[in-house]
Parts: C-alpha cells; structure tokens; sequence
C-alpha cells in the first residue's frame, strides 16, 4: 500500500438510495441485523501489492467466484461496534481502535494480511458520514457496523489465500433482545464445546459462531434465550456465551470472569466492564470459574448475579440456567443491581451522557 498506512477513499453516492419517508419508516422500529444503509466500504488486497481501490459505494451483492477461496477454506474475520447519536446531533463510536487491534489479531491467526488500523478505523468514518441520515435517534438506537474481511482468491487448494475484500455494511439497530433488558435464561451444553487451546477461539471469525449454532439451536429448544459453552478438556470450566462473555458478582463484592487463555473471545465490551467495575471500587478477578461452583454458590447465595456482555447485547442479566439434569435461578431471577448500575454507566459513556475518563469515546462527527 502506497503513502504508509493510509488510503484515500473514492466516493460513490448511491444512485437510487432510500427515499426520506421510507427510512424513516424502517428506522421507527429495525429490530436487529436486518434493516442496512445505503453504501458500503470496499478495500481490496493482492500480494505483492498490498491494500488498495478504497470506495465508499452503493451497497449491493457481492460478485463471487464458485471456487472463491473462502467458501472452501473459511478463511474469514469480522467485528462488530457501534455509532451513536449523541445529545448535540453528534456522532460517536466506541473504542473502534480496540476493535481494529483485535481485527489485526484475528487476521494473523487466520493467515490473512492486517488491515491499518488506521485504514480501518477511516473506512468506518467515511461509511458514518455517508449513512448519518440512517443513525437512529431512540433511546436504545444505534448504527450497527459491521467490518469483515475474506478470501476472495479464486482457487482450490490448501494454502492463504494470496487475495482479499474488506467490506464495511451498517445495520440501524434497536435493542438486542427483544422486551429491553430483562432477565435472560442460558443451556448449560453437555455436548458442544466452542473451542479447544491451539484453536481459533481467540480470534473474531465465522468459524466459531458456526461451532457455536447447534448449541444455540438446543438451547433454544430448551426454552433458553442463549448457550454457555464449558471448557473443550475437561468439561468443566464456564467459557463463555455463544456470542458474549460472562460476569459472576458474589457477596462479597468481588466481580469475577473467566480469563483469557486463547479459547475465549477478548471482549472489548468485557474489557470495559472489567474497568469499570474496578474503579466502582469492586474487587475484579480473572480467574477460573466450574460450572458446579456456579451451580453451588447460586444455591447457597454466595453468588448474587451473573450477566453477559457484548458489543449488540450491552449487557444482560442472567436470571436463570438450564441444562439436562435441572435447572436453578440466581438471585431470584431478577436484574442484579450491579449489573444494572454497570450498564447504566456503560451505556451513558457511549451516548455521551457521562464522564469518559479513559477515552474511550470517539467523535466522528
């Protein structure tokens, strides 16, 4: 790539994008992943090369190849992060220079080439300030962005792909789970584990949360809102959630997740709750925790809450757990209220509306 880590980006505004009248009807209520802008970004990559033909362009199918090198060797990545509407009509994003460094990580487990994280985090502002009209303006409304990569080589045959798409699409998004925060129940799987130490856990690709669908298909049939993976050596250990990391608080003030050793997904959300639940003056630990531990201190009431976290999901309280051979609720089932003063805290650095002592708060616009 030409002039160091940066690219300049070609605009091409949507011929025929959405009308006023109609985006403001799709934006009264998008729901989740399903309602997208007008424009996307597109950067290409060849070897020898490097990264190049940088657009802001009409969002539209992507022309591919039968034996485009993806669709036989998954070699995929992507991340999720979100813009906000703020009081005075700004925009934000959050932490997006933590999700680049860990879009560069999942690239090199992958064997993919690494995007600049200042290529990246630019592709994000162009795609903003393009799609702006489509941020919704609700209380639990953001723009939900989506940069991914992948193998667009055509070829079949065991090796990196020596040529790549980077794309950026936005989806205007409501809450994550429908009916707002309340509490949510997860299956406990017997069977499926979501990654094993040497593997892919670590890194944000298409391949885990393909592991990851059974389960979630199972626990779903068990009348539970989402999946809780247990380590894939000895079945005991709680990794996390098929899309979000999880937090046990106990009695004695003490905020506990498990730590990362290359089979959980390093959270940026986690990240962020693991700061701030720190200088809330709780005691923070990274350490192992059994699901039989799990199961015993929720009984004894040792444990008081529990809750997941991510990027879509905010975070969640955990009311109850099920698995085969029963089922137990934790405190009572009701919204813990660390959680709840956590998340009040997360969410009003995000939009603006509290102290954003770490920086972590990025105005685009």
């Amino acid at each position: 790539m030409s002039g160091g880590d940066k690219l300049d980006f070609e605009i091409r505004p949507n011929p025929a994008p959405v009308s006023a009248t109609d985006r403001a009807a799709l934006l009264v209520n998008p729901g989740f992943g399903r309602v997208f802008t007008d424009h996307m970004v597109t950067v290409r990559y060849a070897d020898g090369k490097g990264w190049y033909d940088a657009r802001v362009e009409a969002r539209a199918p992507i022309p591919m190849d039968p034996a485009s090198a993806v669709l036989h060797y998954a070699q995929e990545i992507f991340e999720g992060l979100k813009a906000y509407r703020t009081a005075d009509g700004g925009v934000t994003m959050f932490r997006p220079d933590a999700n680049a460094a860990r879009f560069v990580a999942s690239a090199q487990r992958m064997a993919m080439p690494a995007l600049p994280p200042e290529v990246f985090i630019d592709s994000l502002h162009k795609l903003i300030e393009v799609d702006r009209e489509w941020i919704p303006t609700g209380a639990d409304g953001s723009l939900y962005l989506r940069p991914f990569m992948f193998a667009s080589e055509v070829f079949l045959g065991v090796r990196p792909a020596n040529e790549y798409l980077y794309m950026v699409i936005a989806s205007p998004v409501g809450a994550y789970f429908s009916g707002g925060v309340k509490p949510v129940t997860v299956w406990v799987s017997p069977d499926y584990t979501r990654a094993a130490p040497g593997g892919t856990g670590a890194a944000k690709c298409g391949g885990n949360y393909a592991a990851s669908l059974a389960a979630q298909a199972e626990a779903i049939e068990a009348g539970c809102d989402q999946v809780v993976f247990l380590d894939a050596v000895e079945r005991r250990f709680v990794d996390e959630l098929g899309g979000m990391n999880v937090f046990f608080v106990y009695d004695d003030d003490t905020v506990v997740t498990p730590p990362l050793t290359g089979t959980i997904l390093p959270g940026i959300t986690r990240d962020a709750v693991l700061t701030l639940a720190g200088a809330a003056g709780h005691r923070v630990e990274e350490r192992p925790v059994t699901f039989a531990d799990w199961q015993a201190d929720a009984a004894s009431g040792r444990l008081r809450e529990v809750f997941a976290c991510g990027t879509a999901a905010v975070i969640t309280p955990i009311g109850g757990v099920r698995f085969p051979d029963g089922e137990f609720l934790i405190g009572g089932g009701e919204p813990g209220r660390v959680t709840m003063a956590l998340r009040q805290q997360l969410v009003d650095i995000q939009r603006g509306k509290a102290d954003d002592p770490q920086g972590w708060v990025r105005r685009v616009l």
